[in-house]
């Protein structure tokens, strides 16, 4: 079982940063990808952004400019740099790792709570 473990979630103003942090149990290259995603209350979980084991990266357009992914391979860390931060990007944030070729098989962390107030 893979364990992901997050932090760095929070209470914050709109127009403020969190960076959230991602620690994967070994090296992330062992992972075809790793990503966020947000739940908010009532919503369906969406893909906030993905970094790939290539380095690419891709995100959702409601984030694009203002997140930033990115990982530190000697850590075993993806982070998630949120600037600018508006009430409608609170959510609870998880963190997910994906592998295998072709079944993909993800894993999850267990989420942490980001509050934007307005």
């Amino acid at each position: 079982q893979v364990q992901l473990v997050e932090s760095g979630g929070g209470l914050v103003q709109a127009g403020g940063s969190l960076r959230l942090s991602c620690v994967a149990p070994g090296s992330i290259f062992s992972f075809n990808a790793m990503a966020w995603y947000r739940q908010a209350p009532g919503k369906q979980r969406e893909l906030v952004a993905h970094i790939f084991s290539g380095g690419s990266t891709n995100y959702a357009d409601s984030v694009k400019g203002r997140f930033t992914i990115s990982r530190d391979n000697a850590k075993n860390t993806v982070y998630l740099q949120m600037n600018s931060l508006k009430p409608e990007d609170t959510a609870v944030y998880y963190c997910n790792a994906e592998r295998g070729f072709p079944y993909v098989i993800h894993y999850w962390g267990q989420g942490t709570q980001v509050t934007v107030s307005s």
